[in-house]
Parts: C-alpha cells; sequence; structure tokens
C-alpha cells in the first residue's frame, strides 16, 4: 500500500499534485471560517426574531478575508492584523450607511480607500488587508443599503466573522510540521514518479517523443516542489517530525535529489542519443542505480535499510564499470564525463541518505553544513535599491487614476451599481508591477469572467428560490476559486464571478441577463481602465521589469560563485552554498514569468533579445546548481603559486558581476569583462592529474565556474562591454 504511486502513476501524480496540501488547507480554512461565520450570524439572528441575511453575509466575508488577505512576515503581526480587520469592517459599514444617498461622497471614499490601499503597503503590507477590506464593506453597504438601526447587527457580523478567522488561522490550522511532513512526501512522490519514467526511457531501444516530453514535465514539476519544501523548512517541524536532523541536511539532501534527478533526465537523453545504451551491462546497471534510489525512502517511518545498501551497491557497480570505461580507447570516451557525472551525485544523495540514518539513529550527535562566509551585512548590500519613487506610490497612482475613470465609466454603464469597473480595475491592479503582467491579468480575468457569469448566470436562475442550494453552491465554488487561485487566475475568475451570481441572487432576490452582462461589460471596462493606467501613468516596461529581475538574479548568483572559488582558498564548506541555490532557482523562475508577455508577442524577439537572455540565464542556472552538485570535495594538493591565480580569478568574476549588472541596468554602456582564458591555462597546467585523484580533480571542479563566467563574457559583450 505504502509504494502504490509507483504502481499506479496517475495516483501518484494525483497525489502529489498539492505538495503539504496546503492549497487545499487554505482554501479549507477559508471556507470554513466563511460557513461557520455565516451560519452562526444566521442563528444569532433567528434567535433575536430577525430574517435578515445580509449581515451574515458580510460575517461571511470578513471571515475569508480574514484568512485570504493576511500577508505580514510573522505569526504575531498575522495576529494583530487579523483582530484589526473588525475596525475597518465596521467603519466601511458606517460609512456606506451614512452616505448611501451621496453617490459623490461615496465615489470620493472608495478612490480614497484604493489609493491608500497601495500606497501605505510602503509602510507596512498589513495597510493593505485592512484596506481591502474597507473597500469591500463600503461596498456591500452601499450596494444592499444598510440602515442606522441594522449597523449593530453589521458590526455583530464582522466582529464574529474576524473572530473565527482568527480562531481557524491560529489555533485550528496551526501544525505547520504536518504540512511539511506532507510536503516532503509529495516531493519524494514526485522523485519516483521521474525516476519510473526515467527507467522505462533506459530499458526503451528507442527514444519515445512522449515518454521524453513527459518526463521533462515531471522534472520541472519537481524544481517546484523542492522549492516549496525549501521555503517551509524551519528547525522547530524538522525537530518535532525527525528528531537529531538539523535544517541543513534536509535542504541539502532535497537539493541533492533534484539535481539528481534533473541530471539523470539530461545524462541518459545524451547517453541514449550517442548510442551508449546498446551497452547492455551500463543499460542494466542505471536501471539498477535508479530502482535502487526509487526505493530507497529514508525518511520513511517504515524505513527498510536494504534498500540504501542496495543502491550503495548498484553505485558501486557503476564505479568498476567506469573504471573499465575509462582504460578503453574507443567512442565511449566521448560520453564517458556522463556517466561519471550520474556516479557522482549519486553519491552524494547516498551519502546523504546515510547521514540521514546515522543522524536519526544518534540525535545528539551534530554535523554543522551551513559555513557561509558572508554576513548578513554583506548581504544586504547586494539588494536592488529603488530609485525615485517607490514602486507602492507608483501604483497608488495609477490607482487613483484609474479609480477615477472607473468610477466615470460605471456611472455611465449601470447607474444603478456603478462600482463594479472599480472593482475590476483594482483587482487587476493588484499585484502586477509591470505593463506586460497587468494586460495578462486583465486578459485572464474578463475571460474568467465571461465563462463564470454564463456557468453562474445559468445555475443561480434555476435554483432562484432555494437559498439552502444557493448557498451550499455558494460555499463550494468559494473553496474552489481560492483553491485554483495559485495555479490559475482564469479559474479562479470563473469561480468568483459564480460566487458573485449567487450572492446577487440571495441579496437583490433574483438574477437577470441584463444583470449579469452588465457585470461582464463593467469588467471588460474595469480590466481596460488598469491596462491603460498600467501604460500612461508611471508605466514599468516589461522588459524594465525583467532586467530587474535579471539584476536580482545576479546580485544573488555573485556571492554563490565567488563563495565556491575562495573555497579552493579557505576552509569553506561547499555543502553549505547548497542552500543557495533554491533562492536562485526561484529568482530564475521570476525572469521566466515576468518575461512571457514579451516571448508570446509576435516579432518582438528579434528586437528585444530577452529570449537569448533568458537561454543564456537558464544555462547559467543549470551550471551555478551543478557547480556545488558536482563538486563536493576534500582539500586538494596544489602548487603554491596557484593560491594567488585563484585570488585573480576571485576578483575578475567579482568584477565581471559588477560590470554586467552595470550594462543590464543602464549604468554604464560599456567596460571590460575578463575571459580567465590565463587562469584556466594556468590551473590546467599546473593542477594534479586527474587520473590521480580521480573523483576530486581540480579541472572537474572547476569545470562549471568557467562555463559560468563565459555566459557571464558572452551577455557582456551582447551589452556592449570589451572582453579581455
Amino acid at each position: 500500500m505504502r509504494r502504490i504511486h509507483i504502481k499506479h502513476h496517475w495516483l501518484g501524480r494525483l497525489i502529489a499534485s498539492d505538495p503539504g496540501y496546503k492549497r487545499l488547507q487554505q482554501a479549507g480554512k477559508a471556507t470554513i471560517s466563511l460557513i461557520t461565520a455565516v451560519f452562526t450570524m444566521i442563528f444569532i439572528m433567528r434567535i433575536m426574531g430577525f430574517d435578515l441575511l445580509s449581515p451574515a453575509i458580510v460575517s461571511g466575508m470578513a471571515g475569508l478575508l480574514g484568512i485570504m488577505t493576511v500577508m505580514d512576515d510573522t505569526e504575531k503581526e498575522k495576529r494583530i492584523t487579523t483582530l484589526l480587520l473588525c475596525v475597518p469592517a465596521m467603519i466601511g459599514i458606517t460609512l456606506g450607511s451614512i452616505f448611501m444617498d451621496h453617490t459623490y461622497t461615496i465615489d470620493v471614499l472608495m478612490v480614497l480607500v484604493i489609493f491608500n490601499t497601495f500606497y501605505l503597503t510602503r509602510f507596512a503590507v498589513r495597510y493593505f488587508s485592512l484596506g481591502m477590506i474597507l473597500f469591500m464593506t463600503i461596498y456591500i453597504s452601499f450596494i444592499i443599503k444598510v440602515t442606522p438601526d441594522q449597523l449593530l447587527w453589521f458590526y455583530l457580523g464582522s466582529i464574529i466573522g474576524t473572530a473565527y478567522a482568527y480562531f481557524f488561522n491560529f489555533h485550528v490550522f496551526k501544525d505547520s510540521a504536518q504540512v511539511f511532513k506532507r510536503g516532503m512526501r509529495s516531493f519524494h512522490i514526485q522523485s519516483n514518479l521521474s525516476f519510473s519514467i526515467l527507467i522505462k526511457i533506459i530499458e526503451d531501444p528507442k527514444a519515445n517523443p512522449k515518454r521524453l516530453k513527459s518526463l521533462k514535465q515531471n522534472v520541472r514539476k519537481l524544481k517546484e516542489y523542492a522549492r516549496s519544501v525549501s521555503g517551509d523548512l524551519n528547525a522547530h517541524d524538522v525537530e518535532k517530525i525527525w528528531p537529531g536532523l538539523q535544517t541543513s541536511q534536509l535542504r541539502l539532501y532535497v537539493f541533492d535529489t533534484t539535481m539528481l534527478v534533473e541530471t539523470l533526465a539530461v545524462s541518459i537523453q545524451k547517453l541514449k542519443s550517442a548510442d551508449a545504451l546498446e551497452y547492455e551491462e551500463l543499460r542494466k546497471l542505471l536501471v539498477w542505480v535508479v530502482k535502487a534510489l526509487r526505493d530507497a525512502e529514508v525518511l520513511s517511518q517504515n524505513y527498510e535499510t536494504h534498500h540504501l545498501e542496495e543502491a550503495e551497491k548498484a553505485v558501486q557497480a557503476l564505479r568498476f564499470l567506469l573504471s573499465d570505461l575509462h582504460n578503453l580507447d574507443d567512442k565511449s570516451q566521448s560520453w564517458l564525463y556522463l556517466i561519471r557525472r550520474i556516479e557522482s551525485i549519486t553519491n552524494h544523495v547516498i551519502e546523504g541518505a546515510v547521514t540521514f540514518q546515522h543522524a536519526l539513529q544518534n540525535p545528539d550527535m551534530k554535523e554543522n553544513l551551513l559555513l557561509n562566509p558572508k554576513s548578513s551585512d554583506e548581504d544586504e548590500s547586494n539588494t536592488v535599491e529603488e530609485k525615485g519613487l517607490k514602486h507602492s506610490t507608483k501604483k497608488a497612482y495609477q490607482a487613483l487614476v484609474a479609480g477615477t475613470l472607473s468610477i466615470i465609466v460605471g456611472q455611465m454603464i449601470s447607474p444603478s451599481q456603478p462600482y463594479w469597473v472599480l472593482l475590476t480595475a483594482f483587482l487587476v491592479l493588484l499585484g502586477t508591477e509591470s505593463v506586460g503582467r497587468t494586460y495578462t491579468k486583465g486578459i485572464q480575468r474578463s475571460l474568467g469572467t465571461i465563462i463564470g457569469a454564463v456557468i453562474g448566470f445559468a445555475f443561480a436562475k434555476a435554483l432562484s428560490g432555494h437559498t439552502a442550494l444557493e448557498i451550499s453552491l455558494l460555499f463550494i465554488v468559494t473553496f474552489f476559486a481560492f483553491y485554483v487561485f495559485p495555479v490559475s487566475y482564469t479559474m479562479m475568475s470563473v469561480f468568483i464571478t459564480m460566487m458573485v451570481a449567487f450572492m446577487y441572487d440571495l441579496l437583490l432576490g433574483g438574477i437577470s441577463l441584463q444583470l449579469m452582462g452588465a457585470r461582464v461589460l463593467d469588467t471588460f471596462a474595469g480590466a481596460a481602465i488598469a491596462i491603460c493606467a498600467s501604460y500612461f501613468i508611471f508605466p514599468k516596461k516589461t522588459k524594465d521589469k525583467v532586467a530587474d529581475s535579471l539584476e536580482e538574479f545576479l546580485n544573488n548568483l555573485q556571492p554563490y560563485v565567488t563563495d565556491y572559488v575562495r573555497s579552493f582558498r579557505e576552509e569553506i564548506n561547499v555543502k553549505g552554498l547548497a542552500d543557495q541555490t533554491f533562492d536562485i532557482d526561484q529568482k530564475m523562475q521570476d525572469i521566466i514569468d515576468q518575461s512571457q508577455t514579451l516571448l508570446k508577442r509576435p516579432g518582438a524577439l528579434s528586437s528585444s533579445g530577452i529570449a537569448r537572455w533568458i537561454t543564456i540565464f537558464t544555462a547559467i542556472t543549470y551550471y551555478a546548481k551543478h557547480l556545488v552538485a558536482s563538486s563536493y570535495r576534500k582539500n586538494f594538493d596544489y602548487p603554491e603559486e596557484l593560491v594567488i591565480t585563484f585570488n585573480k580569478m576571485e576578483q575578475k568574476i567579482d568584477h565581471n558581476f559588477i560590470t554586467l549588472k552595470k550594462l543590464i541596468n543602464g549604468t554604464e554602456r560599456n567596460g571590460i569583462i575578463y575571459r580567465l582564458e590565463k587562469e584556466r591555462e594556468q590551473i590546467e597546467r599546473l593542477a594534479p592529474s586527474s587520473k590521480q585523484q580521480a573523483h576530486s580533480d581540480l579541472i572537474h571542479h572547476l569545470y562549471y565556474v568557467w562555463r559560468i563566467n563565459q555566459s557571464l563574457v558572452v551577455l557582456g559583450v551582447d551589452l556592449g562591454a570589451r572582453d579581455e
């Protein structure tokens, strides 16, 4: 039963689809908070002899926003923000009630709230949460025309909703250790899915394009899971689940396993192309290695030692074969390095697994793996300072203009309910830092609204009058809206629009085709206004945002590479550098995400050069991860004169990074960038023989340094630098 995901690939994919069940927990938490708040308020009002549904809806909204909009950095700050939410909620209800007959006053209030929601986030992210609930309560209060005698019920609803959000967020769903444990299980399942595909590719005499595509998708998914799991790591949870294990050990294991799968995926495809897998002994050994690794679930409670022993035997056999092939003088020499790479990274994973078991069996014995010489002050110096107006200020002015235009257009389209255009513009501007991202989000919002309006109208019309059923469906679509939000903004918009259709039918006593059509038109108008505001008011071009992301990437990569080179002169355990690879990988993903609009634009590639940049930076990311993954080594014995060479290398690489960043951000139009050919020639001439140091030769461990620097040189020359 424990290995059912290996036997049934589709089941493993389903089980691992939500690492740690974080999306499920977040959506479930929000929905439960919504449901309990609504029914508690209905129950209280029924006891008191009132049959009013709108305070219950507001209570549910407070419970929902208390879960979904609170994004402070620490738990203490989140607790404070959650408790404070009831204050702006009550203020919003009051303002909407007092000025329900003063449309222009509400217009001004709405625009001011949106402006300050963006502007005040420069001081604390808490103001976003407070501004969001203030905006929504003013909107709802104005729409449903809350009278002064109803205010107390709405105040009570706000307090109950906030209290439930606090209760579920910090008391019921607080076990982060279990979330992390489930995330690690998803990571292992995804690893095993990739191993299974690799086994089939090795055994298959022909290259199956469909299977190769599936492998590529699985490796990409595994990298996402690795980033997710690494981000959830903390010492308290690790100690709680696996006493004796350190976070550094676990993070290193996640890194090595991811690199192993990625290395196997690339290397086996190259071996297949070179006809290396025609060697039956090599093919059988590779299958043996991969199967043994797939079966060795080292963190399982039912861990079986013979699986790891089997993996060690398989790697030892691969090492013997490697030695035999090394002595042959034939075409195998052209792909021998691939076998060596597989053997090296596989050995690292097994060593990590052995360390795990040793640590779990001897919890009092600790090994310090993280020896990063960079201080926090040095790290802070690498951050990119924002010049001129802050992003939050620019966004606030965009929102001010977009809000004003939205109200004017909203009054023209539907005078009775003019704020849907404003709401759409507000939501489209949220979380977008460039014109391209705003455009993409606007299109997704519009498409999702069309689909959701058609489905929502059909259901609301068919179920009109069946209040209990409509409320049940309201909860269901709310759950799915927040469950799919991290993976598809379009699908979230579909469910949100369906939710609005049910709410309109419940609150306004009916829904018409004209009403839903007006909401679709409002959405188009709001999205268009948001895009125009982003384009004309302090625009951040997508290419500029990509350039910023590239600079941030280099800021992360620079100390990583220079520390590695310094480790040849100083006592630095390079295993500690693996901790930084997840940040580098995440920065690379940010670059890809930010550049999607440019890449999809017809005819833009030749002029922008973004595609070429991304290709080179993707290669750099690959080299950087292999820099550590392929290079765990002991102290080297090399001539004294190479100490000076390594020092020069470190200085020149550091100079290359600084120059390249200046070229990217435009502060420098030309400069000098170094190829390191002299240093490489000197090291290759004076380094000990690779045959004498089979797995720790100097040239091997510097291979990816040369590749990274070559990539920096290519980028620098493209941007106007002179290479030396």
